[in-house]
């Protein structure tokens, strides 16, 4: 009999993002550099439909090897939609969102406690109708697994009314995840070839 003890769920995610991280990268290195810039460059239309005009999506600017989202922020901005990126004050403050009043110009960002880019601080946070999280790993049915700080964690709770949408890679599925108590699931998971439908 084995006398370790199971894993809990923090445990278990903790020993798989190192994987997830490393599988994501050598995807995305093994993509032509010119297929990289035409992956995700517009949401498809079911979920264009989500986010009437005149609302405002919550996106986020990629890090690494994440998903891209630039070409939605400008895509959704074209078309009439608001953007906002993520916001911190310093690290131990809560997640919040500010206005990206022109995602065609990424000299307005500048790099945040957490080193990812974010918009100035502006006229205060604003609360997207939508928001588009990046992930490590996803389920097809709408179970995520982030990069372990909590921040989407905390903020989705905060706001229960807001769904959530996930952007990764084709790699990034998998069979299952370790789910916790606070883990919300997403209403989609969109990849470069298809659509996910997870969780309302």
């Amino acid at each position: 009999m084995d006398p370790s003890p199971p894993l809990s769920a923090v445990d278990e995610k903790a020993v798989l993002r190192p994987a997830y991280r490393k599988a994501r990268a050598a995807h995305v290195a093994g993509l032509p550099e010119g297929l990289r810039a035409l992956v995700l460059n517009r949401p498809p239309a079911p979920i264009a439909a989500m986010i009437p005009e005149g609302a405002t999506i919550g996106l986020y600017h990629p890090t690494g090897t994440e998903a891209p989202a630039t070409g939605w922020a400008r895509w959704f901005a074209e078309h009439g939609r608001g953007i906002a990126l993520p916001w911190f004050a310093a690290r131990d403050a809560a997640m919040e969102f500010r206005t990206w009043d022109n995602p065609w110009d990424e000299e307005q960002l500048a790099p945040g406690p957490w080193h990812a880019l974010q918009p100035p601080e502006g006229d205060g946070p604003v609360v997207p109708e939508v928001v588009v999280v990046p992930l490590l790993a996803f389920t097809a049915a709408g179970h995520r697994l982030g990069q372990g700080g909590g921040h989407y964690d905390r903020w989705l709770a905060a706001h229960p009314r807001v769904p959530a949408i996930g952007l990764a890679w084709d790699c990034q599925i998998a069979e299952g995840l370790p789910l916790e108590p606070h883990d919300r699931p997403l209403v989609a998971v969109v990849t470069p070839t298809r659509i996910y439908e997870g969780q309302p």
